[in-house]
């Protein structure tokens, strides 16, 4: 039943363009593979803001969020590293860690990450708490067909 809705959740979202304030995507099974890709008509960006509530028991590395282009696999993504217990950001293929975090299974927690391009600068928000600002990648806007994914 919990497929069906989620089939038909992906479906109705997928038919007409919408504002996805107050929904939320559920992944019944640990899987490699579950996922929901979000489309957009906007192909160049020079920032890049992405918040999102999410809650699991997974401890093992799993996304949060991807927007990839065909030239740039990773040009932004937020990752949890369950083995090192960090969020990792990446920018345009360039990794930036955020180590020690509170982010801790069972427990929802909002993640908050922008970047801009014309400083170069990343910094996250977990739970309402900044984190310090981060260099990683400047000069380049990101450009292209994007693909964006949450969940993995």
């Amino acid at each position: 039943m919990r497929l069906l809705l989620l089939l038909g959740m992906l479906t109705a979202c997928a038919a007409i363009t919408q504002d996805l304030s107050g929904k939320m995507f559920t992944f019944p099974l640990e899987t490699n593979t579950a996922h929901v890709k979000l489309k957009t008509t906007k192909q160049d960006f020079n920032a890049v803001t992405v918040c999102e509530r999410s809650f699991t028991d997974l401890e093992r590395n799993h996304l949060l969020f991807s927007l990839a282009t065909p030239n740039h696999a990773n040009d932004f993504l937020v990752l949890w590293n369950g083995s090192d217990k960090q969020l990792e950001i990446y920018v345009r293929n360039k990794i930036t860690f955020f180590k020690k975090v509170d982010y801790k299974q069972n427990t929802w927690h909002s993640v908050c990450t922008t970047w801009d391009s014309t400083s170069g600068l990343v910094q996250l928000w977990l739970d309402g708490q900044p984190s310090v600002k981060k260099f990683t990648s400047s000069g380049s806007h990101i450009t292209g067909s994007p693909i964006v994914l949450l969940g993995q």
